[in-house]
């Protein structure tokens, strides 16, 4: 597996990726709906902000986004295709966002998680912090909120 930087022409492959885990989570298909534009990945993010992917085979079959500056980013995304889930391709690329994010001067690594994907988060050493409460089609949803921290050179 090769991790390297995305390309805004990896757009509609990282768009696929992202609604494919997504959807599978078992989540209806209207709720799918309703996240397709914060599922969509486009051209200009991947300019704008850090995204890089894993390469299996020359394939895309994962990727991730950090989002922000200073001492705290966002891990915005982190996807996997499904048939790929369990071959530790999600603990490559987020050892790879971690250490992306120390490299851009970051101490702490936010991630606002599906509520799946809190055990993966834990077992990566991340501490839940909190939740974001929301609602979708009249049901309550709470995402955790997590926080990794490091030490820096100078501590």
């Amino acid at each position: 597996m090769d991790i390297r930087k995305a390309k805004p022409k990896d757009a509609a492959r990282l768009t696929q990726i992202a609604f494919a885990a997504k959807a599978y989570w078992g989540y209806p298909a209207s709720w799918i709906a309703l996240w397709r534009d914060t599922l969509t990945i486009t051209p200009e993010y991947i300019a704008t902000v850090e995204v890089y992917t894993a390469v299996v085979g020359g394939e895309i079959v994962g990727f991730y986004a950090l989002i922000g500056a200073g001492e705290k980013l966002t891990l915005n995304d982190l996807w996997v295709l499904p048939e790929m889930i369990g071959q530790g391709i999600g603990r490559v690329l987020f050892e790879h966002a971690c250490h992306h994010a120390k490299t851009l001067g970051a101490e702490i690594l936010e991630i606002e998680a599906d509520p799946n994907t809190e055990g993966f988060y834990q077992h990566m050493g991340a501490q839940r912090v909190g939740e974001h409460l929301s609602e979708i089609e009249g049901q309550p949803r709470i995402l955790p909120v997590f926080h990794l921290r490091w030490q820096t050179s100078e501590d």
